[in-house]
């Protein structure tokens, strides 16, 4: 089952008015802040990159693999995501602590 454009959509205008979009990857979507991808939309579900700040919004029993293989992201659950002043917090301060990534060299013709 793949995410459907109404929850990214809801995602998104749950957390307006930061710098926030969302790229379709694969059927599902990566959630990008301060253009640094932050988190995936998998199967409905939100699921936060693990940082050294994430231990203050979710525990431990909130890993969860967003997709078979995966790593462990923080699975946020639905009430939290109609909680916009923790939602804001968590995505902004997860965006601070993560690199700014590696600008792509043009593909030599």
């Amino acid at each position: 089952m793949s995410t459907s454009k109404e929850t990214v959509a809801y995602v998104l205008g749950q957390l307006e008015p930061l710098d926030v979009r969302a790229r379709a990857m694969f059927g599902e979507y990566g959630l990008y802040c301060d253009e640094k991808m932050v988190a995936l939309i998998c199967h409905d579900t939100v699921f936060v990159k693990p940082t050294e700040v994430a231990d203050g919004y979710l525990g431990a029993d909130a890993l969860a693999p967003p997709y078979p293989g995966a790593k462990d992201h923080l699975a946020i659950p639905p009430e939290r995501i109609e909680d916009t002043r923790w939602l804001h917090e968590f995505i902004q301060r997860t965006a601070d602590v993560l690199p700014v990534p590696k600008k792509k060299k043009p593909k030599a013709t």
